[in-house]
């Protein structure tokens, strides 16, 4: 703790049932702590009178745990501190893991790192609504800064002090744990999860989370923070890499993903031919994007095969649909290649023609998909004979 300059910062409210027994495991560690009593009015106060070791501040009234943790940050810097591991006083985490998020900052080769504990939210004490909300605030986090996590909303952390002292955070309450993680990976912090234990022992246990108030400032925070990341973070980004890589290598790594193995490029040929077959007429392009980014497939080849469907193919999609839709369901349709209209038969038999549409696009995804796997092995076998 002293050689990274780190301390541990316990935001605490209305938690003297468990207070005593989390900041004892705690000195188990180390002595580096702050307690910082948001405006307590149960029997806190006398607790921290026995511990004199550990810095403490007293707020008068309570105004939520973002506040507290700000100001509890201000403290550790004053005092020289570089990091600080937040863990709350209600007795869910377990002071023993605090080594797990030292020995990850020392192995870590960016120190500007936002650590969160991961929890098991399987495990059976976890509350419903806990792992619901872990789960919802996990997708935002994901689609506000395209990085993937287990758990964002876990309050064992280590911060880095001087990387958070330059946000502008405004949140006061139970949101802040999502404003400060979201902009620290905005402004370049490496945001990382690390596994924790958890205990959710109801008995002991006080929570001053309020499901529908509270939820609805996470909410209304992550709808601001969409429409940021959408209209300015993003655009941001996406100049920057090209800016950085130049554009001929942004468009071969990051449009083309020259490097993706041959599979996924070939999954990702089956799925464009599949989509542009298909009878998604109008929302192609739509569903091959949102399913490419769903499956993690390569979106540019993906995008690209989907324009099987083109005008001058369609006549033969529709005629080769409904051919195969008439030899799978054994119903008899006037319609040739000279005639494609039919006075509208194909309407009168739209089930023959999907039936018929979707074989079709089965038949040609994996015809496609084999024949790209077979060309790009191949290509990749000569390039390394080829050294």
């Amino acid at each position: 703790m002293k050689r990274l300059h780190c301390c541990v910062l316990v935001p605490t409210y209305n938690n003297a049932g468990t207070l005593q027994k989390v900041l004892d495991n705690i000195l188990r560690l180390t002595s580096e702590i702050i307690v910082v009593n948001d405006g307590a009015t149960d029997g806190t106060a006398n607790i921290l009178k026995n511990y004199k070791q550990i810095h403490q501040i007293r707020l008068p009234e309570n105004k939520g745990k973002g506040n507290a943790l700000k100001v509890g940050f201000k403290k550790a810097l004053d005092l020289g501190y570089e990091y600080a591991i937040t863990i709350d006083s209600d007795g869910q985490h377990f002071p023993e893991d605090i080594p797990v998020f030292l020995k990850t900052l020392e192995k870590s080769e960016s120190k500007n790192i936002l650590l969160i504990g991961a929890r098991n939210m399987d495990q059976s004490d976890v509350p419903g609504k806990s792992s619901f909300g872990n789960k919802f605030s996990n997708f935002w986090f994901w689609f506000e800064t395209g990085k993937r996590l287990k758990d964002t909303q876990c309050g064992f952390r280590l911060y880095p002090l001087k990387e958070i002292e330059k946000l502008s955070l405004r949140t006061p309450k139970f949101e802040f744990e999502i404003e400060v993680i979201v902009k620290a990976s905005w402004n370049g912090t490496l945001v990382e999860n690390v596994p924790v234990k958890i205990s959710y022992d109801e008995d002991e246990r006080v929570s001053h989370f309020r499901t529908v108030p509270d939820f609805a400032r996470i909410s209304v925070l992550n709808t601001w923070f969409v429409i940021v990341a959408l209209f300015y973070i993003k655009p941001r980004n996406f100049f920057r890499k090209i800016r950085k890589k130049g554009f001929k290598k942004f468009l071969i790594e990051d449009v083309l993903h020259h490097n993706d193995s041959p599979k996924k490029k070939a999954l990702s040929i089956a799925l464009g031919v599949f989509i542009g077959v298909s009878p998604f007429w109008g929302f192609q392009t739509l569903l091959v994007l949102f399913l490419a980014v769903f499956l993690k497939l390569n979106k540019a080849i993906a995008f690209a095969f989907s324009n099987v469907s083109i005008p001058p193919f369609i006549p033969f999609i529709v005629y080769g649909s409904v051919q195969l839709g008439m030899l799978l369901t054994g119903e008899q349709l006037s319609f040739s290649m000279d005639n494609p209209k039919l006075d509208f038969e194909v309407l009168k038999h739209l089930k023959t023609y999907v039936i018929g549409s979707f074989a079709l696009a089965a038949i040609a995804a994996a015809l496609f998909g084999f024949i790209g796997y077979v060309t790009l092995m191949a290509k990749r076998k000569m390039a390394i004979d080829n050294g």
